[in-house]
């Protein structure tokens, strides 16, 4: 199956770049690679390609606000987005986090992350790298202890799922870790999406970190 990629940036040799090595890939074609976030709505949603690649900052609509926009809360059939940011200085990604993105990756992280975090995105897994990940849910988020769940609180064993998915860990590494089987993870990530009320693996990491469960 070709995963169909669409490409937001404002600067025309990021998406020169970009376009070159997905296309180069066999199972991935850019179907569009577009200026601004207004344009990006509009060829999202006429072309629903399998992953939209926005970079956080472009005229017309910024990518926090078409993500809220395609993949946001309410949304019907929401599209899978990735954010591309420039760690420095799009401090906000993690509100982008929270308006429905399915993963993220550095500006600068070279071909190979690239490669892997539309890969990730088209397959339904929300992170894209350990490394990137801790990174930058710990320069983004500041712990604000947010409470537990108190009507139907997370167990300590879900507590520990939480904690390695919020440090990367991939099912089969939390399931090797906790000596459980793949199908008892699944069953305790099906009970925390339901207790914590968020969607993916992404909101889970970054409720970890802002309500101090990782540290």
């Amino acid at each position: 199956m070709t995963i169909r990629v669409l490409i937001a940036d404002d600067q025309q040799l990021v998406r020169t770049g970009f376009q070159m090595i997905l296309d180069a890939q066999p199972d991935m074609e850019v179907v569009a690679a577009v200026a601004d976030g207004a344009e990006a709505v509009s060829e999202a949603r006429r072309l629903r390609p399998d992953v939209c690649l926005l970079d956080i900052r472009m005229p017309k609509l910024d990518g926090l606000e078409v993500t809220r926009v395609l993949a946001g809360p309410g949304v019907e059939n929401p599209q899978r987005v990735v954010i591309v940011t420039t760690f420095d200085l799009d401090e906000y990604v993690y509100g982008a986090l929270r308006s429905g993105a399915t993963g993220f990756l550095l500006k600068d992280s070279g071909p190979t992350l690239l490669i892997e975090a539309v890969r990730a995105a088209a397959a339904g897994d929300a992170l894209v790298s350990p490394s990137v990940t801790v990174r930058l849910l710990q320069h983004l988020t500041q712990p604000r202890r947010t409470a537990l769940p108190a009507n139907d609180p997370l167990t300590d064993r879900e507590l520990d799922v939480v904690r390695l998915v919020a440090r990367g860990r991939s099912n089969q590494e939390v399931a090797a870790e906790l000596f459980v089987s793949l199908s008892t993870v699944k069953t305790h990530l099906g009970s925390i999406f339901a207790k914590l009320g968020v969607r993916n693996r992404v909101e889970i990491a970054a409720w970890a970190w802002e309500s101090g469960v990782v540290s």
